[in-house]
């Protein structure tokens, strides 16, 4: 999440020199890779004495019916150049197609760092599948200010489909930046979220969420356990929690019904859900409305795991023909108020599902002062969905 609305990269950053591996510690390759049994044979053979040459004077003839075995082939050389493929080229531009989309004026261009953690973690993640009642595409990819800085994305998703009701479950969450694990918060807030969420649609809520209180709550609960656990603190609270999980959340679900596809959700923080409908962009829920005569957006968020006092789903049907997006404020800022060059990218790239490494592709364009961590669930009822039986 951008605290500071639009934001430049420092042209004097660089990555940390400290982190670059050694020269001087890199493995013997030569003698790690060396054939096996080359060196230690010859030292046996001379430790034993066993395998001393006969003698040519009492060596026994060789029988008359007997077969010399021709000299096996010599092994091809370690060091012999790999033939080129010949045929048909088809990954010759490969490189040159998964270049960033650039929208408008780029950003200027930078090495990718690894991010520094004790634990692995992705750059970009996707995700797409279809339920013959809607399809759904994912994408969370790490902003160009965490890649320059070595810092991991804070971003997360999840989405699940019961299959007795056809019910898509969603979630979305952005890492709060001035926390000091938000990676961690977001990805609990989201896994979490969408486990209760599918209890709640399997259980008496039949294909719906009965409870959001209750959905809050648990969320808010495993992030304060986790904050203890981390901390050893077992009398940590929502304030020590704040300080290092501190995230956003939209969380919702999408039923189809024989009226088609009604959807609820909530959102906690600036994370927010769009439509694309009638050839408009529409801010439904969360988000920022627009920045200040400065440029600026507000970084006030209100985030997880303090709980809103009134929780209340936005609920609605999801028309034919429409797209619901849910984001966070990576992708929201740019969109803007759904006019410029961002909506326009968007609104033509999400005509329909397109494969999920071409969705993570669309969310990760290149544009000046955009370099925030990027998060999009799209969701298309079932009659624009492959498999659509409508």
């Amino acid at each position: 999440m951008a605290l500071f609305g639009k934001r430049q990269p420092d042209p004097e950053r660089r990555p940390d020199p400290a982190q670059q591996p050694d020269p001087g510690q890199q493995p013997d390759l030569a003698r790690q890779f060396a054939p096996a049994g080359q060196s230690g044979t010859h030292h046996d053979h001379a430790a034993s004495g066993s395998m001393s040459a006969p003698d040519p004077g009492t060596a026994p003839d060789t029988a008359p019916d007997t077969e010399i075995a021709p000299p096996e082939p010599a092994p091809e050389s370690v060091g012999e150049p790999v033939r080129k493929p010949v045929g048909e080229v088809v990954g010759a531009a490969i490189a040159g197609h998964w270049r960033p989309i650039v929208v408008g004026k780029p950003v200027p261009p930078f090495e990718t760092v690894p991010p520094r953690g004790l634990s692995y973690r992705p750059d970009t993640v996707c995700d797409g599948w279809q339920t013959g009642k809607m399809a759904l595409r994912l994408a969370s990819v790490r902003g160009n200010q965490h890649r320059y800085e070595g810092r991991p994305r804070e971003d997360d998703a999840a989405a699940a489909w019961d299959q007795d009701t056809g019910t898509v479950v969603f979630a979305v969450a952005d890492g709060v930046s001035s926390a000091r694990q938000p990676h961690i918060g977001s990805q609990l807030a989201c896994r979490s979220a969408v486990d209760e969420m599918l209890n709640q649609v399997r259980g008496d809520g039949e294909g719906y969420v009965a409870d959001w209180d209750k959905l809050v709550s648990t969320v808010h609960w495993q992030l304060v356990e986790q904050a203890r656990r981390i901390l050893h603190r077992p009398d940590a609270g929502p304030e020590e929690t704040a300080e290092l999980l501190a995230t956003t959340l939209v969380a919702g679900t999408a039923t189809p019904t024989d009226q088609g596809v009604f959807v609820h959700l909530i959102s906690i923080g600036d994370s927010g859900a769009w439509q694309i409908k009638h050839d408009r962009f529409y801010r439904l829920t969360g988000g920022k409305a627009a920045a200040g005569t400065d440029g600026l957006y507000s970084s006030t968020v209100d985030p997880l795991p303090f709980v809103p006092g009134v929780i209340r789903p936005l609920s609605f049907a999801l028309e034919q023909c429409t797209v619901l997006l849910v984001g966070t404020d990576g992708f929201g800022d740019p969109l803007g108020d759904g006019t410029g060059a961002v909506a326009r990218h968007f609104y033509y790239g999400l005509q329909a599902p397109v494969p999920p490494l071409g969705f993570a592709h669309l969310l990760d364009f290149s544009r000046e002062t955009y370099d925030d961590d990027r998060t999009l669930i799209a969701l298309w009822p079932w009659n624009d969905a492959p498999g659509g039986t409508g």
